[in-house]
């Protein structure tokens, strides 16, 4: 499916799975190279950054919530000097927003620079993509003070699950945007023959709000290893405390046995032999032993 934008004299192309026909159009209308048009027949595993002569190609992914693509989207970039192509196997928010934000004039009315060349429109949309992953960070981030809650409100057996998913989602972040540093100082050196050199310091600033994304799926990491080890340190404990209550049961239990295996032993010397309250003295010893042992075991505290 193509979908088409212009203003004034970029044309923004976006195609979501495309067909042998769609990649025939782009490459008669806009002469992407027929090596590129073979890569778009299929997703690509790895980022990069590929130059032409009239574009350049960039392959970089990004985290989704759609965990059948093992949370990754792969998205495309061809950029010429005043149109660019976006390529993409799946719907994502990330295209669809910036789309809305292209039809409302939202992006246009601030940022008159778009209609000079494709690197102007290539470097809003990659910064509002950015800024949609920020706001998805930040719900990992309430997610984390959550898990937090939870686990010290006595919850920790619960939470195993949620820090396992909520690792997954920070983990897909950290594969997608792990190659973002060299496909975009790799894209610098071509954008300088495509646009000017002066376009390398919008490339840099996009450089810089990766490194952010970068520095808070660190920081969000290690603050949910950090809870994850809390976590286990206060499950360990509690079963500690499950396994002593095992223990002394156990014991109390074992002793009470032995003492009333005793009594049926036939012994014409044994204690209560022949009395009509047999029954209530040796239930009374062994409640007393019971009581006893539970004592002593709480003075030492293992129970």
């Amino acid at each position: 499916m193509i979908k088409k934008y212009t203003y004034n004299n970029v044309t923004w192309i976006d195609i979501e799975c495309p067909t042998q026909g769609d990649i025939r159009i782009i490459m008669d209308q806009y002469g992407v190279h027929p090596l590129v048009a073979e890569e778009l027949r299929l997703p690509t595993v790895k980022s990069k950054v590929d130059s032409y002569e009239n574009h350049a190609y960039l392959v970089m992914h990004f985290p989704t919530k759609n965990h059948d693509s093992d949370g990754l989207i792969e998205i495309d970039f061809i950029i010429g000097k005043d149109f660019i192509i976006t390529v993409h196997y799946d719907s994502t928010d990330l295209i669809n927003k910036f789309a809305r934000m292209l039809e409302v004039n939202t992006v246009l009315k601030h940022n008159k620079l778009i209609g000079e060349h494709a690197g102007y429109l290539f470097f809003y949309m990659i910064r509002e993509m950015y800024r949609t992953l920020h706001d998805e960070l930040y719900f990992l981030k309430d997610a984390l003070s959550d898990i937090e809650k939870q686990i010290f409100g006595g919850k920790e057996k619960e939470m195993v699950l949620e820090i396992s998913e909520t690792s997954r989602d920070l983990l897909s972040f950290r594969h997608a945007i792990a190659r973002h540093g060299d496909v975009l100082e790799s894209f610098q050196d071509s954008a300088k023959n495509l646009f000017s050199k002066e376009y390398s310091k919008h490339i840099e600033f996009i450089e810089d709000e990766h490194k952010r994304i970068d520095r808070t799926v660190m920081i969000l990491s290690e603050t949910l290893s950090e809870l994850r080890e809390t976590n286990n340190s206060l499950l360990e404990t509690k079963q500690g405390e499950i396994m002593k209550i095992f223990t002394a049961i156990t014991l109390i239990s074992s002793m009470l046995t032995i003492t009333a295996s005793w009594f049926l032993l036939e012994a014409s010397d044994k204690p209560f032999r022949g009395s009509n309250h047999e029954f209530w003295y040796v239930g009374s010893l062994m409640l007393v032993i019971a009581v006893i042992l539970a004592f002593i075991m709480k003075k030492n505290r293992w129970l």
